[in-house]
């Protein structure tokens, strides 16, 4: 595991850096293989603000935090790191040690028409590792990194998949059928 430390408009300091390192480390002692750890502290119209991504054992944490002082966005994002941990963990335990399984999939949601015919511009491609995973897990998955969508892979299935929050606060899964 290494804290890559990145600076955007401001200087890194050994002291900042360290300190960075310290904290992150203290968190992540909680899983058994955890990934290079990606830390961007920025300066943006007087506001100091952390962004702190954390691969580890199959999932993927991440937070943003703003304050006036960079220590203080420091330890609020690692804190709201910690929150994610515990609340992963405490989902983790309850399905472990329940015995309600709902195995229930969601009715997928119909396709939605594009509305205005021309070129569509692509502004952003990104690429990712899909692990194999549950529809549950993969909501999950969502909820930690804050998304409305969430891409994975379902093993039992055999094909990729899409759960997504709805308005209503429930959750929908898009499954692909081949003709």
């Amino acid at each position: 595991m290494s804290v890559n430390v990145k600076g955007r408009n401001i200087d890194v300091t050994p002291a900042l850096k360290e300190y960075v390192e310290k904290k992150i480390t203290k968190v992540t002692k909680q899983f058994k293989t955890v990934g290079d750890i990606s830390a961007v502290l920025k300066v943006e119209k007087g506001n100091h603000i952390v962004e702190i991504t954390v691969p580890a054992s199959g999932i993927l944490l991440r937070a943003q935090e703003t304050t006036k002082d960079m220590y203080s966005s420091i330890d609020l994002v690692v804190e709201k790191i910690e929150r994610q941990i515990h609340k992963y963990k405490t989902r983790l335990m309850k399905r472990k040690y329940s015995n309600f399984a709902d195995n229930a999939v969601p009715a997928p949601a119909p396709a939605a028409e594009a509305a205005d015919e021309g070129e569509f511009e692509i502004i952003k491609n990104k690429r990712f590792i899909m692990h194999p995973m549950t529809p549950e897990e993969a909501i999950l998955q969502m909820n930690l990194l804050n998304h409305d969508f969430f891409v994975f892979y379902d093993p039992d299935l055999g094909a990729t998949n899409v759960v997504y929050r709805r308005k209503d606060g429930k959750y929908g899964l898009l499954s692909p059928e081949l003709k």
